[in-house]
């Protein structure tokens, strides 16, 4: 993937906009390529906009991509759905599959699937826009997503309204998001409330860490219960109460109990070295359009999780470890 990395010298006196720099530079770009093909920008290791202000010292990365797709088509891609109305589509999103059109992904995402699933034409790509937009244009009907490894439930809306009003409940964390994991290693208790900051690793930028001695990045919280333990591996139910990138899988490694399968976070396990990520987004409660109760939808559990459980089971005792109050 082409990327710019550049450190700002010392020798400049004042302060400059992001994509004003940029476009100064030999190995620059000017301000309408950055928009249209710009994948992601970090100024200190951080996101940032192109209008952001730099200064003498400051690092600029920016990850970029040439052969953007015209449109965002849509594909015959199997789907499972749980459940469908007039204003949404819920899908048991299956391990592998992205959720958006994004860097290095342009197809075979959920959402060329949804498009062919609800039978509407390709989505042309907005260029001439903010870089907000242009995301928002990748990615119609989505308000919240999974990793593309992770499996589970994703709610997706139909039209703009509904998109509007899911969105403004995760936005207000009224929405109850369950996980189901299996993990290496016991937690530290049966029951855990973890908060934490999470912040990007500044050694790697597909990584995040967190932290509970800065204010820098954002709060995470993820309220935690193990289910049972089988030697040293462990099965997990974890309830998020924000919705972070890469949050459970920082948590779990903060905890010290990395997922199985994880292979950004954690090595290769040798007893399974091919494992595919042990994480499943179990269960969402959450109000649909023109209801008055919350709604709770439950994905059935992947059969990676029996092939697994199979192999604990036969190699190590069932325990459970000693409850403990944990604040909900």
């Amino acid at each position: 993937m082409p990327s710019i990395f550049v450190k700002i010298p010392e020798t400049l006196c004042e302060t400059i906009r992001l994509d004003q720099y940029i476009a100064s530079i030999p190995q620059g770009m000017n301000r309408s390529k950055l928009k249209s093909t710009a994948q992601e920008i970090l100024l200190n290791g951080k996101n940032a906009k192109l209008s952001s202000k730099v200064k003498k010292g400051d690092v600029i990365e920016i990850l970029w991509e040439d052969n953007i797709p015209t449109d965002i088509e849509p594909e015959n891609i199997p789907l499972k759905i749980i459940y469908e109305d007039e204003n949404v589509t819920v899908v048991n999103k299956a391990s592998g599959m992205v959720t958006h059109p994004a860097l290095g992904n342009w197809s075979k995402t959920l959402v060329n699937a949804l498009l062919y699933h609800w039978k509407k034409e390709a989505v042309p790509q907005k260029k001439d826009v903010s870089q907000n937009e242009i995301l928002k244009s990748r990615r119609p009907g989505i308000v919240h997503r999974l990793d593309k490894d992770t499996s589970g439930i994703i709610i997706t809306a139909k039209n703009r309204e509904t998109e509007e009003y899911l969105s403004s409940q995760f936005k207000e964390r009224l929405v109850q998001k369950e996980y189901i994991l299996i993990c290496k290693g016991r937690p530290p208790a049966s029951s855990g409330d973890v908060k934490t900051q999470i912040v990007r690793d500044s050694k790697n930028r597909k990584k995040f860490k967190a932290l509970t001695d800065t204010t820098d990045g954002k709060f995470a919280r993820s309220i935690y219960h193990c289910i049972s333990c089988y030697g040293p591996y462990s099965v997990v139910r974890v309830r998020i109460k924000t919705g972070r990138t890469h949050q459970i899988r920082v948590h779990m490694k903060y905890l010290g109990c990395q997922i199985l399968g994880d292979k950004l976070y954690s090595k290769p396990d040798e007893n399974f070295p091919d494992v595919p990520l042990m994480l499943h987004s179990r269960k969402l409660v959450i109000k649909l359009p023109g209801k008055e109760k919350y709604h709770c939808f439950k994905a059935q559990i992947p059969s990676r999780f029996y092939e697994v459980l199979k192999k604990l089971k036969k190699k190590y005792p069932k325990e459970v470890m000693p409850r403990v109050k944990c604040i909900r």
